[in-house]
């Protein structure tokens, strides 16, 4: 209070001084506001929340590798994620912060960073303007995954994509490109990316070379475009395969795999949210009963608390914070499940291999093998399943799935009443928020 009276007393002198109204009205110098050098257009970069810290939960929520009990439903705050939840058609999204809200502001300072090196013509700043777009890229293709339908070569050009915000005025009215235009401005910004950026980075917070050619590769696997997934997963490996030894930590830890490992990639989070908080979101019986008891992650990735529910503890952040971090097991696994998609089951099942064996105690792991394509493909996608729980990529992963014919039909029992969302639905779009549509006038997905 002390010094809110003496701040309180330096304005009212000041305003005796020079008199209020001149004061106020003095005109700021707009170069102060505005990031005109390369030092300052990297700082927006490296604000986390604004960029790599507040990734999408729909996904993660309308998927099936968790539940709630209905007491937990019963409790929630928001109403958006019981909908959410339940497979609703509409009014998915808080009317406060969505994340649609959050993928557009993300997008948007990528756009002022690159609008700012272009315009300010600020030099060196190739690696910076490679960070933009690899990271741009990045949340368009998250924001796909959630508010459109799975990547069809035979539909993509008529199906409905994002609206393409590449310049941060915005002036600019809003509408939604096809989807095969959104994956080509994603594919597009990560092949220049990969081009202007260093294979690492001082931060994993930076999108660097590996990261781009990851991204590319995580794409093109969406796509079904196994040749090209396969490729940029090689590419990838090349700068940076390692893999944490699973032996080497601790389960009696809290929280077990460390922040900014080895895997990482791009360091990249969940924005927080009450439903999948640490104690709230439970791990379905039947999928923990997939691990064997050799296999370290059923140790590493899983809690029970006191009514022997499952709950996940193998965040790749060393706390409760949920992450989306791209990583090398995810890319092995693209180029496991890309061979084996091509039909060379052999290196299918080197590649598995060489992931697997770091997850089981050692001496323990017999290396798998398959005798078909349909046999090798049924393997890796399982461990990949089990891998990559709670990394924000089953609800794409089931998306991809049917649109090939798998047949996976979720189905959920809440309060008594049975809630089922079968394959292909278009609810697998999720509705973009109402607000957004009504302002501009955009269409919104099909029911």
């Amino acid at each position: 209070m002390k010094n809110i009276l003496l701040n309180i007393f330096a304005f009212l002198a000041l305003c005796s001084i020079t008199g209020c109204s001149d004061f106020l009205e003095e005109k700021s110098d707009s170069r102060l506001a505005t990031p005109v050098t390369l030092e300052d257009n990297q700082a927006l970069m490296d604000r986390t929340f604004n960029t790599v810290l507040s990734n999408s939960i729909s996904g993660q929520i309308s998927a099936d590798e968790i539940y709630v009990t209905d007491a937990d439903y019963g409790n929630l705050i928001y109403e958006f994620e019981k909908r959410l939840y339940t497979w609703q058609p509409s009014e998915v999204s808080s009317s406060d912060e969505n994340d649609w809200g959050s993928c557009y502001r993300r997008i948007n300072v990528c756009n002022t960073v690159l609008y700012n090196i272009e315009h300010y013509q600020i030099a060196g700043a190739e690696n910076l303007r490679g960070q933009a777009l690899a990271l741009r890229a990045a949340i368009y293709l998250e924001a796909a995954q959630i508010y459109c339908l799975v990547y069809n070569e035979n539909t993509a050009e008529t199906d409905l994509g994002l609206p393409l915000r590449l310049d941060p005025d915005m002036n600019i009215p809003s509408k939604r490109s096809s989807l095969k235009e959104t994956y080509d401005q994603i594919i597009s910004d990560l092949k220049e990316a990969a081009m202007l950026l260093p294979s690492k980075q001082i931060a994993l917070i930076r999108p660097s070379k590996a990261t781009a050619l990851g991204y590319l590769s995580r794409t093109y696997l969406f796509m079904g475009d196994y040749q090209n997934a396969l490729e940029y997963g090689k590419q990838t490996l090349s700068i940076n395969d390692k893999l944490i030894d699973f032996n080497s930590l601790n389960p009696s830890d809290s929280y077990p795999i460390k922040s900014m490992n080895i895997e990482v990639l791009l360091h990249s989070s969940m924005v927080y949210s009450q439903f999948l908080s640490s104690s709230m979101a439970k791990i379905p019986q039947l999928l923990y009963n997939t691990y064997d008891n050799n296999d370290l992650r059923r140790s590493i990735y899983f809690r029970f608390n006191t009514a022997q529910q499952i709950l996940f503890k193998g965040n790749y952040s060393g706390g409760a914070t949920r992450m989306t971090c791209l990583a090398t097991d995810e890319v092995y696994l693209i180029v496991a499940e890309s061979y084996a998609r091509l039909n060379d089951i052999p290196m299918a099942m080197q590649t598995l291999n060489e992931l697997l064996k770091t997850r089981w105690k050692t001496g323990t792991y017999i290396p798998m093998t398959a005798n078909s394509q349909s046999e090798a493909l049924d393997i890796i996608l399982k461990e990949r399943r089990k891998e990559l729980l709670f990394r924000g990529l089953r609800w794409s992963d089931l998306k991809r799935y049917n649109r090939d014919g798998a047949g996976i039909s979720l189905e959920r029992m809440v309060n008594g009443t049975t809630y089922i969302l079968p394959p292909n639905d278009l609810r697998y779009a999720i509705a973009i928020p109402e607000d957004i549509i009504k302002m501009t006038g955009m269409p919104q997905n099909p029911r």
